[in-house]
């Protein structure tokens, strides 16, 4: 990502704002680190048991994706909400 985020004026959010903003990130950072249980328990079960690699692997394939998503929906709530637009 090239240019830098600026607000587009002056930001002030409410205690309201604050906690449901608070609660998107909590939601986003429990998504990803679901999503990193998964891909290595996936990894561990294919280490022990190789013959099963074939199952894990579309969910490998998939989940760092979801993963990226789901920070990418939070960043874009983020920059709305504090009026950030790139230079």
């Amino acid at each position: 990502m090239s240019g830098e985020y600026k607000p587009s004026g002056s930001v002030s959010l409410s205690v309201d704002q604050v906690v449901a903003l608070h609660e998107k990130l909590r939601t986003m950072r429990h998504d990803v680190n679901g999503r990193l249980q998964k891909i290595l328990a996936a990894a561990e079960l294919m280490r022990l048991r190789p013959n099963t690699a074939a199952e894990w692997r579309k969910m490998l394939q998939e989940e760092p994706h979801k993963a990226a998503e789901s920070i990418a929906e939070f960043s874009r709530e983020f920059e709305a909400i504090f009026g950030l637009k790139r230079d």
